[in-house]
């Protein structure tokens, strides 16, 4: 092994230029592979973490109008939600696994410092779970918030930034449309890009039933809800990649399992018809979450065949390069094999020297690839980008592939070295 790591040696300061655009061709494709593969899982972290700032795996339930006579009631009936309908979801189905009520309210904010005109919402306590409200300065509500009705509030990070400025919000009074809340907690600052009501950067929260008791909606009997969250069970997310592949008309066509259970369950709460689809309109982020996880893997794969091509293109020039090796050393083949050397040692020889030059390419392609990964990790990075981010299975089947691409690409010329005839080889002038 030494004697043939010395001879590799050899013939690489013997043909700088050569061997450097051999070893150029095989380093390309390695850092085409971890480059393209970092990026790509940069990209789907990166756009995961953006869709979980609406929040993981959650449903937003409205009431709508009725689109089919059922029971007597004429289509076109308002169905206005309630929170008799937060209770039959959350004991009624087997489907979800949390419910929170939710009650809207745009007022002018105002502390002692600066004021605003704000989106209010009133949450129970396990909203703050199922819509990622996490602060980093306070705290969250608690059972006991809601159930004393305190006037509490957290507030979004700009929502802070506008009030408060530099001052520090906690312990603070805001008033409310006039009436005094205390400031909990501040949000950690979002990189939300989709919403339902307004950004959380932008909104104050407080308990729903401070909410519901200080601000009762005049435009709707007492007790209607603005809109209702829902978070599903895990096993429920489980059936939608295999509901997506067996679709046959359009996605939206589509009766998805979790938004007809919402419907059974108010239905037979409102008397209408759990088939009318017009009575309740559902965004079910699980469907969005699936839909952007397979474009970012479509991606993904694109971005890794490109640098598997790659690297298969330098993996040729190895073979060329150790054809034409081959050739220039038909002569010392002959000498060998008339010295005793057998189609086994020859083969093996020029199989380890082809190979040992193939991995001494990709391991510097490695070492420059992650380079640029901490390089470019150190730069801010944009939404839906969480930096370049190499996995162990991608770092695996980089591994793979080198291992790979030097196996044949030194096969080749090692069999056709080994197969020379001695007497032909001694013949063999350059």
């Amino acid at each position: 092994m030494l004697e043939i790591l010395r001879q590799v040696v050899t013939n690489l300061r013997a043909n700088k230029l050569r061997s450097f655009l051999t070893m150029f061709g095989i380093l390309w494709g390695v850092i085409s592979v971890v480059i393209l593969s970092a990026t790509g899982e940069g990209f789907r972290r990166g756009n995961e973490k953006v869709l979980q700032e609406l929040g993981k795996n959650v449903a937003i339930v409205w009431g709508a109008r009725t689109g089919m006579q059922a029971g007597g009631e004429r289509a076109g009936r308002d169905i206005r939600l309630t929170v008799h309908d937060v209770h039959a979801l959350q004991t009624q189905s087997d489907m979800i696994q949390v419910v929170s009520a939710e009650i809207n309210h745009g007022g002018v904010i105002k502390s002692r410092y600066n004021s605003s005109t704000s989106n209010v919402d009133g949450i129970e306590p396990q909203y703050q779970a199922i819509r990622t409200i996490d602060v980093d300065r306070g705290r969250t509500f608690s059972d006991a918030d809601e159930a004393e009705a305190r006037r509490v509030a957290i507030l979004g990070s700009d929502s802070t930034t506008q009030l408060f400025g530099n001052h520090d919000s906690i312990g603070e009074t805001i008033q409310v449309s006039g009436i005094p809340y205390t400031v909990i907690g501040r949000i950690r600052k979002k990189d939300q890009d989709s919403d339902y009501n307004g950004r959380d950067n932008d909104k104050v929260f407080v308990p729903f039933s401070a909410m519901a008791r200080d601000f009762p909606r005049a435009d709707v009997p007492d007790g209607v809800l603005s809109q209702i969250i829902v978070a599903p069970r895990e096993g429920v997310v489980d059936q939608l990649p295999a509901i997506l592949d067996s679709r046959t008309g359009r996605i939206e066509d589509i009766d998805w399992p979790l938004e007809r259970e919402i419907r059974r369950v108010i239905a037979r709460e409102h008397g209408f018809d759990p088939a009318d689809r017009d009575a309740v309109r559902v965004w079910d982020t699980s469907l969005e979450s699936i839909m952007f996880g397979r474009m970012i893997q479509t991606m993904k794969n694109f971005f890794t065949i490109v640098g598997l091509v790659t690297l298969s293109l330098g993996g040729l020039g190895v073979m060329n390069i150790m054809l034409v090796a081959v050739r220039e050393r038909t002569r010392e083949i002959g000498i060998r094999k008339a010295l005793g050397a057998t189609p086994g040692h020859i083969q093996r020889q020029f199989f380890l020297e082809g190979f040992i030059l193939t991995l001494l390419s990709g391991t510097a392609g490695f070492l420059v690839a992650l380079g640029l990964c901490a390089l470019v990790n150190l730069l801010p990075m944009p939404t839906r980008f969480e930096g370049m981010i190499l996995t162990w299975q991608a770092g695996l089947g980089a591994v793979v592939a080198l291992v790979f691409v030097g196996v044949v690409s030194s096969t080749y010329p090692a069999r056709r070295a080994a197969m020379l005839p001695p007497v032909e080889a001694l013949r063999f002038e350059s």
